[in-house]
């Protein structure tokens, strides 16, 4: 897991090929204006953008969520976000089976620990993170990159 503000994303794009056009992709756009959906910006790599009232931590460890194809890059537009995390080599009780689908596991383990993004930050989740998002109080606005292993 890598967590930074949007300032350093250039110190990343040597971990992953598609990392430098997701980042890129955003420069001098107003992030506020991105309109809530899911668009395929390329092969491997789509953008999801969503608007929505934070949860409560007992609702998002609901979906304490890894992928397995996937690399999530979450960045926090607007808003205070808290995101608990585990990593996947430490949890033991799957809350149902791997969704090949959506590549997705669940998992019901308690997490080790949290930490909070506010505006221009961003996470990085690879398959051995294990997190719960959008835990806050009032509107969080967020962009997800999904990057294709």
């Amino acid at each position: 897991m890598i967590i930074d503000s949007l300032e350093n994303a250039y110190q990343y794009y040597c971990l992953h090929p598609l990392f430098k056009n997701a980042f890129k992709f955003l420069e001098g756009k107003n992030l506020e204006n991105f309109q809530d959906g899911s668009f395929e910006l390329e092969d491997g790599l789509k953008m999801i953008v969503s608007n929505k009232f934070g949860k409560t931590r007992e609702e998002s460890l609901q979906k304490f969520e890894c992928h397995n194809r996937n690399i999530d890059i979450q960045i926090c537009v607007k808003g205070n976000e808290r995101i608990e995390w585990k990593s996947r080599k430490d949890c033991k009780n799957f809350n149902g089976n791997f969704n090949e689908e959506k590549d997705v596991q669940f998992f019901s383990d308690e997490p080790d620990t949290y930490f909070k993004l506010k505006d221009g930050q961003f996470a990085i989740f690879f398959p051995e993170d294990v997190h719960a998002p959008m835990i806050g109080d009032g509107e969080i606005k967020k962009l997800v990159f999904k990057v294709k292993i």
